[in-house]
């Protein structure tokens, strides 16, 4: 690990000064990939700005019609808000299948959509439920904000505040997960909204993605025989080790299915 420099934020206006001040920091959610990256000296960065004493970034605050949950709180109590099971119960559901119990009680819901992982299970939720990401200068839009493999329209020093999910009539979010580090292969996001059904992907390609093919047949009609016919073209599609991405192509379709199986099923 190279060396570098320690600060602890004490709020969100601190964290941005010292952004500021140094071009290389990084900021420091929960440390479940960075850490790892800095350990194998694949990142290296001059400053690590600590966000965890920042009080105003934590907590989930339910209101008419949309969940906002602070951009700091971890995926163990995202699992275990009362309000997240009752608004969303497939975001708690989600979150409770994230890693295991270390990386769930360390790992961050803004951590997670700002690194925007191939394979996390978050930007499923996010893109799949038309959430909005809150930072200290701006509101983006879920389908303005995943723009490639670990990539976001976040711009330099700027800070996830929170991100707020409107409430849907139902969702459920089913994965192939590498049963090692319990990262999606193929993880489907699907949610019944006033303005119709989204469907997020993650795990397949270099970035979570929708399908229109299958929201056009969910909106026409909620059951998994509309979609069972419904293919992804595997051409732009991960292919490794794990899965081919004819396989993956297949996963879609499968977990998808599933997806919808279980949000009539609530």
């Amino acid at each position: 690990m190279y060396s570098f420099n320690y600060h602890k934020a004490a709020s969100v206006a601190d964290a941005a000064s010292l952004l500021a001040k140094n071009p290389e920091a990084k900021l420091l959610a929960g440390g479940q990939t960075l850490i790892a990256s800095m350990k194998l000296r694949l990142a290296g960065p001059s400053d690590l700005v600590d966000l965890r004493a920042i009080a105003e970034l934590r907590g989930v605050k339910a209101s008419a019609g949309t969940l906002s949950i602070g951009a700091m709180s971890s995926h163990a109590e995202v699992a275990a808000s009362k309000d997240v099971q009752k608004a969303i119960p497939a975001l708690a559901r989600l979150a409770a299948g994230i890693g295991d119990r270390m990386v769930r009680n360390m790992g961050t819901l803004g951590g997670s959509v700002a690194n925007s992982d191939p394979a996390a299970d978050y930007p499923a939720a996010v893109l799949g439920l038309a959430a909005t990401i809150n930072t200290d200068k701006r509101k983006i839009p879920a389908d303005q904000f995943f723009t490639g493999m670990f990539e976001t329209a976040l711009q330099p020093g700027e800070i996830i505040t929170s991100i707020d999910f409107p409430i849907p009539k139902r969702a459920a979010y089913m994965k192939f997960n590498n049963p090692a580090s319990r990262y999606a292969i193929v993880g489907v996001f699907v949610a019944e909204t006033g303005s119709g059904v989204r469907v997020a992907v993650t795990g397949a390609a270099g970035s979570v993605f929708r399908v229109p093919d299958m929201e056009h047949a969910l909106s026409a009609k909620f059951s998994p025989d509309a979609i069972a016919g419904i293919q992804v073209a595997p051409g732009a599609l991960n292919s490794d080790m794990h899965a081919s991405a004819e396989y993956r192509a297949h996963l879609i379709t499968v977990m998808a299915k599933r997806a919808v199986a279980q949000a009539l099923a609530r």
